[in-house]
């Protein structure tokens, strides 16, 4: 990717500190901010810091770095939401709305209503809604 279309990238403004986001984690490998359209509140996408389109665009040295604070914002969230579980998940392409990698952390209960991988999706009710459920997840980082 050039420059130009990394600086369309939507994930690497808010990486970058251009475009507003409710982050719950930030450091030099990672950014994790809550979905805009979450399927439920506190469902977080972590992002690598630096551009990469793909998994497999990620070199063999930050993959697992960058896991290990998917894992780390897994626990928070379900900690933060008082989930019974998480679902993380990552598309590869196919079905990737930004074509930035992303992983998508998503506080599960039982019987929350979803099924499969077709799943209605919504709006934080307010921006002070979305404040305050990325502060919880922040909060329960910071906890460990």
């Amino acid at each position: 990717m050039d420059e130009a279309d990394e600086a369309a990238c939507i994930f690497c403004a808010i990486a970058g500190g251009g475009t507003a986001a409710h982050r719950v984690f930030e450091d030099g490998t990672a950014v994790a901010f809550l979905d805009a359209r979450p399927l439920f509140p506190g469902h977080v996408l972590v992002v690598p810091r630096r551009h990469a389109e793909t998994l497999t665009d990620l070199s063999a040295d930050e993959v697992g770095p960058f896991f290990a604070r998917v894992q780390r914002i897994a626990g928070a969230v379900e900690r933060g939401t008082g989930a019974a579980g998480s679902f993380v998940a990552a598309n590869n392409r196919v079905s990737q709305s930004v074509p930035h990698f992303h992983v998508h952390v998503v506080p599960r209960n039982r019987k929350d209503g979803l099924r499969g991988f077709f799943w209605p999706r919504g709006r934080y009710a307010s921006d002070e809604e979305a404040a305050e459920v990325a502060k919880r997840v922040r909060e329960a980082l910071e906890a460990g």
